[in-house]
């Protein structure tokens, strides 16, 4: 995630005796996700109006095929940050369905520092872990 976007948000402290996933720890992550979000879209829209800008016609085929490479590049990373923005809008409709927090694949506390690293993470740290491993046997 953003470096930036973490340093608006100091790390979450729950009080005393507050149970896991309550509407402060909610409300907290909400706020992470939402100002997420729209550092990404600000990105992907200046990035529209840049290349918008900055198309040229160069007569060089050097050159041109620098341009269309970064262009590539650029629209490969603004894919990315798409897709991402779309993962954050299914975390919230989590966090609105009171399913935020909890893994996917057994059930268990996901953890808040897990969550405050990875808002976005779906499973504990254990059920991560067994699918990274089964990923590097499959690979192989």
């Amino acid at each position: 995630m953003s470096e930036e976007i973490m340093h608006h948000f100091a790390p979450y402290v729950p009080q005393q005796g507050e149970a896991y996933m309550s509407e402060r720890q909610k409300e907290h992550f909400r706020k992470i996700l939402n100002s997420w979000k729209a550092e990404l879209s600000n990105d992907i829209d200046k990035t529209v109006h840049t290349m918008q800008d900055e198309m040229t016609v160069f007569a060089d085929p050097n050159d041109r095929a620098s341009q269309e490479s970064d262009m590539a590049l650029e629209l490969r990373n603004r894919d990315r940050e798409r897709k991402l923005i779309k993962k954050i809008n299914e975390t919230l409709e989590r966090i609105d369905s009171g399913e935020y927090g909890y893994c996917e694949n057994c059930g268990v506390e996901i953890g808040l520092r897990r969550l405050e690293a990875r808002p976005t993470a779906t499973l504990c740290i254990d059920c991560k872990t067994l699918d990274e491993i089964r990923e590097k046997q499959i690979a192989k």
